[in-house]
């Protein structure tokens, strides 16, 4: 392994960290409960889908940093797919209040353990697609 190597891998799990920041940042903004009070408070719920939705976007930033040769590209794979899981989380959400009269966040805000894996999980199965797609 040669220096560039070394430093190139130091850049990118750099730019990566501060990305998933960022990203987890972004998304409690829309949730309707403070994600690092819930978290300070032993909220499991919240916890659980905290930790789900970090896996699906690093795996997703992952994937995309080993199908990339260019930083940028991997970090924009990583905005898009963001935007598109919280785009697929929130129709999952309206379309489980209407029809099932689940609040995903209620619920999670509330502590129940249930609603914040199933929260997480659609990152973590979106995650999962997106990654299959990525890897081609």
């Amino acid at each position: 392994m040669d220096f560039h190597t070394l430093v190139s891998m130091v850049v990118w799990t750099v730019s990566g960290a501060v990305l998933l920041f960022a990203l987890m940042f972004v998304d409690s903004l829309f949730t309707r409960y403070n994600d690092l009070e819930e978290l300070k408070a032993g909220n499991m719920a919240v916890t659980a889908r905290f930790l789900l939705k970090l896996l699906a976007q690093g795996y997703i930033l992952s994937c995309s940093i080993a199908a990339s040769s260019s930083l940028g590209d991997a970090l924009v794979v990583s905005i898009v797919s963001f935007w598109l899981l919280f785009i697929v989380e929130k129709a999952v959400e309206l379309l489980l209040g209407k029809w099932g009269k689940i609040d995903l966040d209620h619920g999670t805000r509330l502590g129940k353990i249930g609603y914040g894996l199933l929260a997480g999980s659609l990152h973590v199965n979106g995650a999962l697609i997106i990654a299959a797609f990525i890897r081609g």
